[in-house]
């Protein structure tokens, strides 16, 4: 990362890439870093097991934490034209043709615990940016909306697309998207699951801050330099958000066991559509590499 100064890797993961500065302040934190293998950037348990490992290992107790100390966690991707496509489809079809409730419930609720653990700042005293570079869908937009600013780079498509295959984004979609736009046009975007650019949604106020191609992570570094200078003001805001719009986790897992129940029922055609969409990933993993 040339552009970021005084950040080194700090851990070894099979499918991130971590850098962070020396002091703890600041972490970045880019998925599909083995993409060049032909992977395809979604949430596959491999991951997901990177990735909260990692949250977990940089979360402070509250009696760790400091007066006026404001941390960043910024989630970016390794993947030029991906930040994530979502939810992993393979495991999906798999799970809902052999009716297995109990594995696919389990998939749902940690990616529950993890975007409710970003949206809720890592304890509080972290300030979460998204840096979408490249494609979010399905559960890769989720992610990107559970944190505190979304930071997208023009040209780049977003969307729910999961009505394709007869189902809707269950992680977090709706809850997140509903203290950012109207609840109608949260439905409207997740029933109609058109693929939208970056500059379309930052005219809707989904993306909040929108920048040329290639100046993504500039627009993040000034961001955290903004913040800083006023740590307590953005801090008691995290505390602010949390009273005020507050996202719970048992709404979460409600609304996400309405998805896992909603996605057993799904038939033969929902389930080769699946399967054609994880084909057309696997192919344009393989482009890339």
């Amino acid at each position: 990362m040339s552009t970021i100064e005084k950040l080194h890797r700090t851990r070894n993961y099979s499918t991130l890439r971590v850098e962070s500065d020396p002091a703890g302040d600041t972490h970045w934190m880019y998925m599909h870093d083995d993409i060049g293998h032909g992977v395809r950037p979604c949430f596959r348990t491999e991951l997901m097991d990177d990735m909260w490992s990692f949250l977990s290992s940089i979360t402070l107790r509250e009696s760790q934490r400091q007066p006026g100390r404001l941390r960043h966690v910024v989630l970016g991707s390794a993947a030029s034209a991906a930040f994530n496509l979502g939810g992993d489809l393979d495991l999906f079809s798999k799970l809902i043709r052999s009716n297995n409730r109990e594995q696919l419930l389990a998939y749902a609720r940690r990616c529950i615990d993890g975007v409710y653990h970003l949206h809720n700042g890592l304890g509080g005293d972290v300030r979460t940016i998204a840096l979408v570079q490249g494609d979010a869908l399905g559960g890769g937009l989720e992610l990107a909306l559970s944190c505190h600013t979304i930071v997208a780079e023009e040209g780049v498509d977003m969307g729910l697309p999961e009505v394709l295959f007869g189902l809707f984004p269950g992680m977090g979609a709706y809850s997140f998207l509903c203290k950012r736009v109207s609840p109608q046009q949260a439905e409207k975007l997740i029933l109609e699951g058109t693929i939208l650019t970056s500059d379309e949604m930052h005219r809707m106020g989904i993306v909040d801050v929108l920048v040329p191609k290639g100046e993504g992570e500039a627009a993040v570094q000034e961001l955290i330099r903004q913040q800083q200078r006023s740590p307590y003001a953005h801090l008691a805001m995290n505390a602010v958000r949390g009273i005020a719009q507050p996202v719970g986790y048992d709404e979460l897992m409600g609304i996400t066991e309405v998805w896992v129940d909603t996605a057993l029922a799904l038939g033969e055609k929902s389930l080769r559509t699946m399967e054609r969409i994880v084909k057309a990933q696997s192919r344009r993993s393989a482009m890339a590499a």
